[in-house]
């Protein structure tokens, strides 16, 4: 299927997020865990633990910036944050990620369990559904609409979102910034993208990408932080065609208030 099937459109606003399909885009790439999410994971912990490691205040609020169906970056923020927010545009992805706040399904146990090799989770001091039922809020919301909430979470993931949303390099750009511009500065952040990519499927629907690599992932960041790291998972024919790898960027906030947005 080509990006003809959705009427040409490019652009975020154009595309039917009602048509993706939250139950095969789980069964697909979390039911069960995969190499790659299992390497992402440890990164995201390591970046975290070594954040919080450092004498940093907790517990702090988050947000996972189109969480989509997949519960493994807030899972990663749980044990600092007493509120996590999960931000997400599709309809079908808002119903599904309210049908988790209350007890997760048991497919993301073993994502917990990577996390759960440093000792900063296995300490939780409770069980994780019940610290997910108590922290997790669910909000609808546009990616584009956080230039009205700047600086308002301490804590943040962004994951396969910036550039599977759009054909357009502009609103790939606009979305990194809207993200970054969400956290306080000094917040902890990791962000995951496909490499390359050509679009994909979450069911019988075909969804944009646009198609970035490692500079242009480093150019959307850098005006936003001063000392973020880049690191290079190979493409797998287990996650899917149509991509050349992923890039996983961890790193903190700066304050620097001079980008325009808009």
């Amino acid at each position: 299927m080509t990006f003809s099937s959705l009427g040409d459109a490019q652009l975020n606003a154009d595309v039917s997020w009602a048509a993706f399909d939250p139950i095969a885009y789980v069964d697909h790439n979390y039911r069960d865990l995969q190499a790659e999410d299992a390497e992402i994971l440890q990164i995201l912990r390591d970046h975290f633990v070594d954040h919080f490691s450092r004498g940093a205040a907790g517990p702090v609020s988050g947000i996972d910036v189109g969480a989509g169906a997949n519960l493994y970056p807030a899972l990663a923020m749980l044990p600092w944050c007493d509120q996590i927010t999960l931000f997400e545009r599709s309809p079908a992805n808002v119903r599904y990620l309210e049908s988790q706040v209350g007890s997760y399904d048991r497919n993301w146990d073993q994502f917990w369990s990577v996390l759960c090799e440093n000792e900063a989770y296995a300490a939780l001091g409770m069980e994780p559904r019940a610290k997910f039922r108590k922290a997790v809020q669910v909000e609808p919301g546009n990616l584009f609409d956080l230039v009205r909430h700047e600086g308002k979470w301490s804590m943040g993931t962004m994951f396969f979102v910036a550039e599977s949303m759009t054909n357009s390099r502009e609103e790939f750009t606009r979305g990194v910034e809207c993200f970054l511009r969400a956290l306080a500065p000094g917040a902890p952040f990791a962000a995951a993208f496909m490499e390359h990519s050509k679009g994909y499927h979450a069911g019988e629907h075909f969804f944009p990408a646009c198609d970035v690599g490692e500079s242009e992932v480093y150019e959307s960041l850098a005006p936003f932080t001063s000392d973020f790291e880049t690191r290079r998972l190979k493409a797998s024919a287990a996650v899917r065609e149509g991509y050349s790898g992923m890039i996983v960027a961890c790193g903190h906030r700066n304050s620097d208030p001079g980008i325009p947005t808009g």
